[in-house]
């Protein structure tokens, strides 16, 4: 039965709907707004000429918390064509960077939460990555992206990684650069002790 709201005698009624609602929050916008969500990328990787490069994200063995994947991308790779290597829980060659082109995707809490996985990379490397497991690989055009939504099905424990690894076997005389990104969540690990 509709209800109606009588705010005097000398107004007219005003209608008042009695809707219950029923929303279906996607994964990614519910993270976000538990303050879990985080995205952020690794810039100017330069690889070819006999060198690879690559960005990972990283938990730490100390984290607390387990790394759910959800979005990569691979960008503005110019001038050759490209591999990209999806690596997990692997050594890569070279001496990791952290990037500090990361951020929380919810800027409207106080305080920002601070991410525990890391954003690595390393730009003209030799050698490929070490044990792990090559997962899959992509290949890309120039000057396209590559875009994959892995909706957090990813999951990494403390001391795993997500590594993508850039190369140019086709044209290994040139020279390239690209950008690769990341959508992340970080979940905390129950403790029953």
């Amino acid at each position: 039965m509709p209800k109606y709201l009588d705010l005097d005698s000398s107004s007219p009624s005003t209608y008042i709907p009695s809707l219950e609602y029923t929303v279906a929050i996607p994964i990614n916008l519910a993270k976000s707004l538990e303050g879990k969500y985080f995205v952020g990328y690794a810039d100017n990787l330069t690889f070819g000429r006999g060198t690879s490069a690559w960005a990972r994200l990283y938990n730490p063995c100390n984290s607390g918390v387990n790394l759910h994947v959800t979005v990569w991308t691979v960008s503005d790779v110019s001038e050759s064509t490209f591999r990209a290597q999806i690596w997990f829980n692997t050594d890569p060659p070279g001496r990791p960077q952290k990037s500090p082109l990361v951020t929380p995707s919810n800027l409207a809490l106080c305080p920002l939460p601070c991410p525990k996985v890391n954003l690595q990379y390393a730009s003209r490397v030799t050698g490929d990555p070490e044990g792990g497991i090559k997962a899959f690989v992509r290949r890309g055009q120039p000057e396209t992206t590559i875009v994959d939504d892995e909706q957090g099905k990813f999951i990494f424990s403390p001391g795993g990684s997500f590594l993508i690894f850039l190369s140019n076997p086709e044209s290994p005389e040139l020279a390239a650069a690209g950008r690769i990104a990341f959508g992340w969540w970080e979940e905390p690990i129950c403790s029953d002790e």
